[in-house]
């Protein structure tokens, strides 16, 4: 994780959920990062916005809300909750300043807020890094359990310091009608593994909770949340943790190290999250650390550290290792941190032309190709050469600080500085160049788009673009032509302030 530059303070970093249309909004739940556990960004029920009416002649911005801090997580979007008797679409905010805020998002009416600060406490300092400045909160995307009956449910981590200069992690569980503490929340976040490694006491690696940051979004499985750990930039001494705590006693249930007997290997993804299928499997992509070249028979690295890796675990009786891919040169990418761990993985499945379906992971980080991984034979590691599914060298130029998207069999990237790019799958394999392109680029870190769709119909890819004033671009799916953008309309109409860096 390289230093970035300072980010533009934004109030109200609410780009896909409080500009809409003057129509009602949709019911369609958007409950965790990027739509979805594959992490596509792809609602494919969208029944109000087209290609026809997106405009600005009958499409723009209905309110701003307010908020007390940055937001870096994606505000997130729960259908008909009653509150008092009432039904309401919530949309929710979590902000660095450690607030989560539920807003009707029909309206903008400030239902509720609540601080994750304990009597005392301030939220983080930014640790030296300014990554994340001036404050440390709340700063990955929460997940939200929405159960046929029952209150829902908001899982988030939050940072604090108190009067005395310690630091805190803790896991937070707040019921969704009223922000209150359920499950006997918060509690506090720790833990050891067996290794030597960075921040080792007689044989074990310890979760210092100063020395990380939760940027990566939360995953939720099988009744289990799942938190990953970035660093304070590249500031050791740190590690790769990833946690899993039980959604309902909020009891610590397993623990994983991708790099215990070495260092670094932590998670960030620009804020992308971990992903996973219907079967339990987790796949992520870690930043530069530690990989261990010597192999035991298997074929893994026989001390388990795994910096640089694009990794599936297993959640079959506890975090493992079940499968993994390094580039050959990781010694030199992790020597220059021109690490995977800046983009996130996606998950896709695609027909070849004997009929077979592929089960496949899409990565890309600093080195700007595209990693395509078979999801059941990853490849893992040969100094030579990359055993990999498929390997797109050099079209990303100038890297990725940013996530994927996927619609039917198109792969769409947002690389610095660069065009949104769209590959296009065809027999199970991307072709080499993208398909389409969109006519202006965008400035660091590039783009994360997001597609709504109905049944396949009207798709449109939607993207911020890191400017002051930050901008709104609407694109067709298909073409990558925009339809729309919110500098269109005359009088800085549909304008929303300055932009956020993830």
């Amino acid at each position: 994780m390289p230093l970035h530059q300072p980010r533009h303070r934004s109030l109200s970093a609410l780009l896909l959920l409080t500009i809409l249309c003057a129509l009602p909004v949709h019911s369609q739940d958007v409950l965790t990062y990027h739509n979805n556990n594959s992490r596509t960004g792809f609602d494919n029920k969208e029944t109000v916005l087209t290609l026809a009416n997106v405009n600005s002649t009958t499409f723009g911005k209905l309110f701003v809300v307010p908020s007390d801090g940055l937001v870096d997580a994606q505000p997130l979007y729960i259908s008909n909750v009653a509150i008092s008797g009432v039904a309401h679409n919530l949309l929710i905010v979590a902000s660095e300043h450690g607030t989560v805020y539920a807003y009707d998002a029909d309206t903008g009416a400030n239902l509720w807020q609540i601080s994750t600060l304990q009597s005392g406490e301030t939220t983080s300092d930014k640790r030296r890094c300014p990554q994340v400045e001036p404050e440390i909160g709340i700063t990955s995307t929460p997940v939200i359990s929405h159960p046929k009956t029952g209150n829902p449910v908001i899982y988030l981590v939050a940072m604090s310091k108190d009067s005395g200069g310690n630091y805190h992690q803790r896991f937070h569980a707040l019921d969704a009608t009223n922000g209150a503490e359920v499950h006997n929340g918060p509690v506090e976040i720790s833990g050891q593994y067996p290794g030597t490694g960075d921040n080792s006491v007689g044989g074990n690696v310890i979760f210092d909770p100063s020395q990380y940051k939760e940027r990566a979004a939360l995953l939720m499985i099988n009744g289990t949340v799942y938190l990953s750990w970035a660093s304070h930039c590249d500031f050791r001494p740190y590690t790769g943790w990833i946690m899993g705590y039980n959604a309902t006693t909020l009891a610590q249930t397993t623990v994983l190290n991708v790099t215990p007997n070495g260092n670094q290997g932590a998670f960030w993804g620009s804020g992308a999250g971990l992903a996973a299928d219907g079967s339990g499997n987790i796949f992520a992509l870690d930043g530069n650390g530690v990989f261990d070249t010597t192999l035991n028979s298997s074929g893994f690295p026989a001390s388990g550290d795994y910096g640089n890796a694009f990794l599936r675990f297993t959640t079959a009786g506890g975090l493992a290792v079940a499968d993994y891919f390094e580039m050959f040169n990781q010694a030199s990418e992790n020597g220059t941190d021109t690490d995977l761990g800046s983009g996130g993985a996606l998950l896709t499945s695609q027909k070849d032309s004997t009929g077979k379906i592929w089960q496949l992971a899409v990565g890309a980080g600093k080195d700007a190709n595209i990693y395509v991984i078979d999801r059941t034979n990853m490849g893992k590691f040969n100094s030579s050469s990359n055993k990999v599914y498929q390997e797109l060298k050099s079209v990303l130029r100038n890297g990725i600080w940013s996530m994927p998207a996927a619609f039917n069999n198109l792969i769409y990237y947002g690389p610095k500085d660069q065009a949104i790019q769209a590959f296009q799958f065809s027999n199970a394999k991307l072709k080499t160049a993208a398909v389409a392109k969109t006519s202006n680029s965008f400035a660091f870190p590039g783009a994360t788009p997001s597609i709504s769709a109905n049944a396949g119909q009207n798709a449109i890819l939607w993207a911020a673009e890191n400017t002051n004033p930050a901008v709104l671009h609407a694109y067709n799916a298909k073409t990558l032509v925009e339809i729309y953008n919110t500098n269109q309309a005359s009088g800085g109409r549909d304008q929303f302030g300055a932009g956020n860096k993830f």
